[in-house]
């Protein structure tokens, strides 16, 4: 029988959670609310940090750059998932779904080396505080920024142009809410094992080299709080890295569990739940530990929201 190639195909079926309809509705609202959510939070983040200049320092325009990531990561794939959560089956063009996964893989991997200069960005704060402006100057900001955002497009230009280059078989219903790597190469009526083992390696090299360079510059941190003669220095110490120890911890967690492990490992319902987990529970959260945990912060907000009421009441 004669295989057709992916010139042949027009549109692909998201399945969903079509299996379980009367899960759906509820569904649908949960993540309705947690999109909008997202969407404020890190909106707001940007928003506060553009407008306040004190923020506009390296650990700030990191963070805004990561709820820049974070917004876009999210806006991806939801409008696209409510859809598939409000109707049995959804179809999506060949196009659609190349660009969803395109996006989708550029700003995972962007995160992924975000967190990586953020907590370089705290090591060279708290280790070497006296070199610090000379270290982290505006030149470094802005090539580990570039570099970040370079770093995502580039695997995502190599990752989504091989995965659909390949053949499709008839078969066109990809069992998830969206567009990711695993689901639609599953379609594919070719050998993918150079492209597994790329994958592999390359999932290696994006999650866990980044992330031992975190637990690395945290050793390093560690070490340098617990020297500090001054127990209110080592909490100011401490509070400027927990915020950013929780999201790498969240990110990479969740993030692992779902690249990390054999394929055989969960059911497909299991697999969508843990995609749900990496590609929402960090957006989700980011913009609360941010806000609740960090001083400067909640004093920018605090700044933004008197200035409101003072332009209302003028």
């Amino acid at each position: 029988m004669n295989k057709p190639n992916h010139s042949s195909v027009a549109e692909f079926i998201l399945l969903g959670f079509s299996q379980f309809p009367e899960l759906q509705e509820m569904m649908f609202g949960i993540f309705l609310v947690v999109y909008l959510v997202i969407l404020v939070g890190n909106a707001i983040i940007i928003v506060v940090i553009f407008l306040d200049q004190s923020l506009h320092i390296p650990m700030y325009l990191f963070l805004q750059n990561l709820a820049v990531v974070e917004m876009s990561f999210t806006a991806v794939i939801m409008p696209e998932m409510l859809v598939v959560l409000s109707t049995k089956k959804t179809t999506i063009s060949f196009v659609g779904c190349f660009a969803q996964m395109y996006f989708f893989v550029t700003f995972g991997i962007t995160e992924c080396f975000l967190l990586g200069a953020m907590a370089y960005d705290r090591f060279a704060a708290i280790c070497h505080p006296l070199t610090y402006p000379a270290v982290m100057n505006k030149s470094l900001l802005v090539k580990l920024l570039i570099f970040s955002w370079m770093s995502g497009i580039m695997v995502a230009t190599v990752q989504t142009t091989w995965v659909f280059s390949f053949p499709f078989c008839d078969h066109s219903e990809i069992n998830h809410l969206f567009c990711e790597t695993p689901p639609v190469l599953e379609l594919v009526c070719a050998d993918t094992f150079l492209f597994e083992m790329y994958s592999f390696t390359g999932t290696i090299f994006i999650i866990v080299v980044p992330f031992l360079l975190i637990l690395l510059s945290y050793i390093r941190i560690l070490f340098a709080i617990l020297k500090m003669p001054s127990t209110t220095g080592r909490q100011k110490a401490f509070s400027t890295c927990a915020s950013h120890l929780m999201s790498v911890t969240l990110f990479y967690g969740t993030a692992s569990m779902t690249y990390l492990q054999p394929k055989a490992s969960y059911s497909p319902e299991t697999k969508k739940l843990m995609s749900l987990a990496y590609s929402l529970l960090t957006p989700l959260l980011n913009p609360l530990i941010y806000s609740l945990r960090n001083n400067e912060m909640k004093k920018a907000l605090i700044k933004l929201r008197r200035r409101k009421v003072v332009l209302h009441t003028d």
